[in-house]
Parts: C-alpha cells; sequence; structure tokens
C-alpha cells in the first residue's frame, strides 16, 4: 500500500535526502495571495469583516462572536463523563510535565559590582487557536491553554470555528476551555480568527501579543502576514509521523500507528523507515486488512497513498538514521533494538516516541508532552510549543561606578571603531566631575 522509496546503497548526504523524502506538496506562500484580503479587511474594518468572512466560508451568520458564558457552562455540564475524566487526566499530566519547563532566573557575577541576570517574563495576553473543521479536537485547547497558564500568561483569548447548526465551537471544545477556566471565547475560524487576534476589533477582541495554534494552510498564511505585527508560533502544516524500525518491530504496531497518523486527513504523511525487507512486506499486508475496517476509510487510504507518505528502505539502522533526521518529522517512533540509545542520537524531530509502548497517539492526549509540533521539516530549526513559547527572556544589566570604570576604556575602544562616538560619551560623562 505505501510507496517504496529504495535508499539502499544510495549516498544520504542531508540535502540531497530533502528531495529523495515523500513529502505532502503545501504551498502557504500560494495561499498567502488569497488570505492577504481577508487579514486586510479585518484590519481595516473590523467585526464586519470578521462576520463577512465567517458567512462566506463557514456558511454560518455569527452576529456576536463572542461566546457568552451560559454556552461554556452548558457544554461542561453536558460533557460525557468518560470524556471529562480523560480530558482532566491530560490536563494534569500536561500541566505537571510543562511546569517542569519553567526556566530559572540566573545571575551571573562578572566582576564585582557588576551582574547580568537573566530573568523571564511571560507574554501579556495570547490569541490561541483551534481547529474545528474536518476534525474536533479539544486536546489542541489543552495544548494551548496549560502551557500558556504555567507560564503565567494574564490574558487569554481562544478562537474556534462556528458550527452550522449552532453558531458556536462544538460544544467539546467550548467544554474544554470551561475545564481550564477559558472565558474569552470567540467562535471565528481561520484567517479572519488570526486577523482579529492580530489587530482587534474594536468593542470586540482586543489585540493580543502571540497567536498559537495549529490550523489549515489558509490559517498559516495569516500568520505568516502578520508575524511582526504579533509573534506567532511555528506554521503547522498536515500532521506526520516517522517511524524508524528493525526486525524487532511488531508489524501491527507499526501499521495502527502508520494509519492513526493518515487518519487526520489526506494530506497527512505516514512514513516507515527500515532496513527490514520483510518487515515491510509484513506491514503492507497489516495495513491493507486494518484500512478495509477503518472509519475513515477513504481519508486513510487517500493519505497512505498519497505522494506524502511512503516507505524507505536502508542499508542498516544508523543510515535510517541519516533518513529520518534528514525528514525532520513532527512525530518520529524508534520500535528498534536499543530504542533509547538510539533516540538520543536523534538531532531533528518535534517530539520522539521511544519503544513499542510509546505511540503517537499518546502524545496526543496523554502523554504530557506537547502536541503542536514543527511539520514540513521545520523541525530542523523549531520545536513544539512550550512553556518557553509564552515567556520572553529579559537581561538585567546592574553596574556600579568602579565596574563601569573598568570596562569604560572598551566601550570607548569599540565605539570609536564603529564611529558611534556618542556612545563612549555616555560612559566617560559619568566620570567628567
Amino acid at each position: 500500500m505505501l510507496n517504496r522509496i529504495d535508499l539502499r546503497g544510495r549516498d544520504l548526504d542531508p540535502a540531497g535526502l530533502r528531495d529523495l523524502l515523500p513529502r505532502a506538496a503545501l504551498d502557504v506562500t500560494a495561499a498567502v495571495q488569497q488570505v492577504r484580503l481577508i487579514v486586510d479587511a479585518v484590519r481595516e474594518r473590523g467585526a464586519d469583516a470578521v462576520r463577512e468572512a465567517t458567512r462566506r466560508l463557514d456558511g454560518v451568520e455569527v452576529a456576536e462572536p463572542r461566546v457568552g458564558a451560559g454556552p461554556l457552562a452548558e457544554a461542561l455540564a453536558g460533557l460525557d463523563p468518560q470524556v471529562r475524566a480523560a480530558m482532566t487526566e491530560a490536563v494534569e499530566r500536561v500541566r505537571r510535565a510543562h511546569a517542569a519547563q519553567l526556566p530559572a532566573e540566573v545571575t551571573t557575577e562578572l566582576a564585582p559590582g557588576a551582574r547580568v541576570t537573566q530573568t523571564w517574563r511571560p507574554v501579556e495576553r495570547v490569541g490561541l487557536y483551534v481547529p474545528g473543521g474536518g476534525n474536533t479536537l479539544p486536546s489542541s485547547v489543552i495544548m494551548n491553554v496549560v502551557p500558556a497558564t504555567v507560564a503565567g500568561v494574564g490574558s487569554i483569548a481562544l478562537a474556534s470555528p462556528p458550527q452550522r447548526l449552532t453558531g458556536l465551537p462544538d460544544p467539546t471544545i467550548l467544554a474544554a476551555c470551561a475545564l481550564l477556566g477559558v472565558d474569552e471565547v470567540y467562535a471565528v475560524g481561520g484567517a479572519q480568527a488570526v486577523a482579529m487576534f492580530a489587530y482587534g476589533v474594536p468593542g470586540g477582541c482586543s489585540p493580543v501579543d502571540l497567536v498559537t495554534g495549529p490550523g489549515s494552510v489558509y490559517t498559516n498564511a495569516a500568520k505568516r502576514l502578520v508575524r511582526g505585527v504579533v509573534g506567532v508560533d511555528a506554521e503547522a502544516g498536515p500532521s506526520e509521523v516517522a517511524i524508524l524500525a528493525d526486525d524487532t518491530a511488531e508489524p501491527a504496531h507499526l501499521a495502527a500507528d502508520l494509519i492513526s497518523q493518515a487518519e487526520h486527513g489526506e494530506l497527512s504523511a505516514s512514513v516507515l523507515v527500515t532496513p527490514s525487507l520483510p518487515l515491510l512486506d509484513a506491514v503492507d499486508a497489516e495495513l491493507v486488512e486494518r484500512v478495509a475496517t477503518t472509519k475513515h476509510q477513504h481519508r486513510v487510504t487517500a493519505a497512505l497513498t498519497g505522494q506524502q507518505s511512503g516507505s524507505v528502505l536502508v542499508d542498516d539502522l544508523p543510515a535510517g538514521l541519516r533518513v529520518v533526521d534528514g525528514y525532520a518529522a513532527e512525530h518520529l517512533e524508534i520500535q528498534t533494538r536499543d530504542a533509547r540509545a538510539l533516540a538520543r542520537r536523534v538531532r531533528h524531530a518535534g517530539a520522539v516516541f521511544v519503544g513499542p509502548h510509546s505511540p503517537v497517539s499518546l502524545g496526543d492526549y496523554c502523554a504530557g508532552s506537547n502536541h503542536v509540533l514543527p511539520t514540513g521539516g521545520c523541525a530542523r530549526h523549531g520545536g513544539g510549543l512550550s512553556v518557553q513559547t509564552f515567556l520572553r527572556g529579559v537581561q538585567v544589566v546592574e553596574y556600579d561606578r568602579p565596574a563601569l570604570a573598568e570596562v569604560a576604556g572598551h566601550v570607548v575602544g569599540f565605539a570609536e571603531a564603529e564611529d558611534l562616538p556618542a556612545h563612549g560619551a555616555a560612559v566617560t560623562a559619568r566620570f567628567a566631575q
């Protein structure tokens, strides 16, 4: 079922690998041209433009996009007890794991009377986006809200698309917001939500300082357009998994994990890398059997047979490691002998899942890790959502007179070399009396 790529005996140069490995065709640049009109309209006309975009793109007339306290409380009260228990457990685990990410304030004494302190301050206000199109993702509420609250963000707004029947976001998303104490929620989706966060809507949503959360190519295009007006996290595209496996891996486990990622959508990527040809054959046989009985058979089949998915045959595990590092997956599973040792050698991945009992779906919900991760190879230069996403490093400099005198000559030397004499004078003026 998976397209096969045979890299045995090939040069696995990192730059060349990017052209050889499967990848979804996702053109954010092209989407920017379509989205620019929406973003400009929201900036210029505020709430009217948000309502117009919602009517045209979502097919919903929403007179007041902010969700009232009543629907939030009703959604939580009506939540299935089993789902509520799952959410509560996920919140607890994600909160504990993210609390451990809080960086400590560090003061460096460079000389007597010369101190530099690295401290951290939370972003003042954030806009969190949660998709609501093909699948309802209350787990993404948790993954956005928890690190923001752990970081100490004081003002949180959240947007998710309205449903046609109610004009409100999906009730499970509202329930997750209520469970986490988020009461500023908007029934706004896609590019118009990002623009609303960035520019604000007079009499409605105030501008934010940072926008985070996954979304469609159009949501990501809007993020690209407002970057600089506000901070944004990564442009997270279709979900992807790469699995590095050897002949000790269980084919049924691998097939189940590949299908679980393909279930996200037709552009989702499922990639298996192994030196074992018999394993590839066994996984293919499992896929044929399991896909035939899976609920979302059409989208799973489209994803698994698309250009973004495939199996990659390599000479050995070191070659496989070079391949998965070149791919830089959002999710990387290691199902091999000595999986933990091999995982420690991985350089490029959003999250690494080690061994046969750490499937990606665990990370989607209850592992404690964050599931908002870089896609499309962006793990080479960026990481997933974390507490640090919502913090700003601030350096506090404190020198007394003797400490400044000690380096005054060096400051003047630099200032003269850069033809900025007033810089030097700002130091020497303190010793003129």
